[in-house]
């Protein structure tokens, strides 16, 4: 006795029904083909925002940017069509089809014996099929929806577009940040214009703090630099410059990287070259430039405006690029290392570093005003540099923030990653200054 087939076919089933060749899987549900599908179709849905996709992705997906038709049919949400021609391939297009028909399907029933067909005609794939209707073609099998189909799947952990609704165009949590920026301007300028000596112990924290994320961030190179040699040579060096000018704070560096050296040498020999290199790279990049810090707030009777003058021109920086960037930025400044910057951002940032520290320093220090212009261009140059700088470390570490300790800015070092490269520039450009200073 025969019935109708479950999924559509009229064929019977049966003593009449055609043999079913042996397959090399118990049932055809459980083949290769579909479990693959369905483990495909199991995983979980990640939707990115353009502006996280845009900083995770690497050197090959240049063309995965806004705008672009890959980048359209990365981000397609939409269901895709399992009959007819793909929007999304269409005819002629070159490279292979990565979702082929059953022609070349590796894992569709081969056609069981039947008559030979007639001379001069093609044989019919599906003629012989017990479960497809004679002159059908197997459909292609389906693409879930909505799931990423660009060439490589973004590395970095995403969250749903909602997480990020409060969000900043930079991917940042826009009121944490300003809230987490007032409290440390307090804490940086409360004490500058109280006790000088409470500023310098500010400073010796965040060298310590900083030293010990860039510790933690080498870490990802497989380097292990000793930390305490290095901070307590770190802090060491501030409290030199402070005490002795900046003879003392090369002294300063010179002894903190001898002190390391010693140190690691007890502990074997073992990837000495690696540790040291990592420890020096620390050793210049915080303390010896923070140094410069301790320099400027050291200069009797102005120096707590030194250190004001400076702290503005990278706020204005920051706040220039920032609007400029977002808000005119189309052509990338140095995508390989940081896809977020602009040159429009960057000229933004010049221009109001330079007209800001332009009406500032002709106020404090009654110098000309196109003096303080060069001083605020010059300042914002750096700290753009300084940017640059640790982007290109954290992408040569495989790492987005040094650390996750303050909300909306990642780590202590990513603020100051600006002032590291402005305050050397600062001082440099003051002691110029010096001698038309009141």
């Amino acid at each position: 006795m025969s019935h109708l087939d479950s999924y559509g076919s009229i064929e019977p089933r049966g003593r009449d029904r055609a043999a079913r060749p042996a397959l090399p899987w118990p049932e055809h549900d459980l083949g290769p083909g579909s479990q693959v599908r369905q483990a495909y179709a199991d995983q979980p849905v990640v939707t990115w925002t353009p502006e996280e996709y845009d900083e995770a992705r690497t050197d090959d997906q240049s063309t995965l940017v806004p705008g672009h038709p890959d980048f359209d049919r990365a981000w397609s949400t939409g269901p895709v069509p399992t009959g007819g021609p793909d929007p999304h391939h269409p005819a002629g297009a070159a490279g292979p089809d990565p979702y082929p028909g059953p022609e070349s399907d590796p894992y569709a029933e081969p056609a069981g014996p039947g008559p030979d067909p007639e001379p001069g005609t093609a044989p019919d794939p599906s003629a012989h099929d017990p479960v497809r209707p004679a002159g059908t073609a197997e459909p292609a099998p389906e693409r879930p929806p909505g799931r990423w189909r660009g060439r490589r799947r973004p590395v970095r952990g995403g969250g749903s577009a909602a997480a990020h609704g409060r969000s900043s165009r930079a991917g940042r949590n826009l009121p944490a940040a300003i809230a987490v920026g007032l409290a440390l301007g307090a804490l940086i300028l409360v004490p500058l214009f109280t006790k000088i000596e409470a500023f310098l112990g500010v400073l010796a924290l965040a060298v310590a703090v900083g030293m010990w994320e860039m510790g933690r961030a080498v870490r990802h190179a497989d380097a292990r630099p000793p930390m305490v040699p290095l901070i307590a040579g770190g802090v060491l060096t501030v409290g030199l410059a402070w005490w002795s000018g900046p003879d003392a704070l090369v002294l300063g560096l010179l002894v903190t990287l001898a002190a390391t050296l010693v140190w690691r040498l007890a502990e074997g020999k073992a990837g000495l070259g690696r540790d040291m290199t990592a420890a020096t790279l620390i050793a210049v990049y915080v303390p010896f430039l923070a140094g410069f810090a301790a320099l400027l707030a050291a200069v009797p009777g102005d120096g707590r405006l030194r250190i004001l003058v400076t702290l503005v021109a990278v706020v204005l920086s920051d706040t220039g690029g920032y609007a400029a960037g977002a808000n005119f930025g189309k052509r990338k400044m140095a995508p390989t290392i940081s896809p977020s910057k602009s040159w429009e951002g960057f000229y933004g940032s010049v221009g109001a570093a330079a007209l800001g520290s332009a009406l500032l320093i002709w106020l404090l220090f009654d110098v000309a005003p196109w003096w303080g212009a060069l001083f605020g261009a010059a300042v914002s140059v750096a700290a753009v540099l300084g940017d640059l700088a640790e982007s290109m470390i954290k992408r040569d570490l495989g790492i987005k923030d040094m650390s996750n300790l303050l909300p909306g800015h990642g780590g202590l070092m990513d603020r100051l990653d600006s002032i590291l490269f402005a305050v050397p520039t600062a001082y440099l450009l003051l002691a110029v200054f010096a001698p038309v200073v009141s």
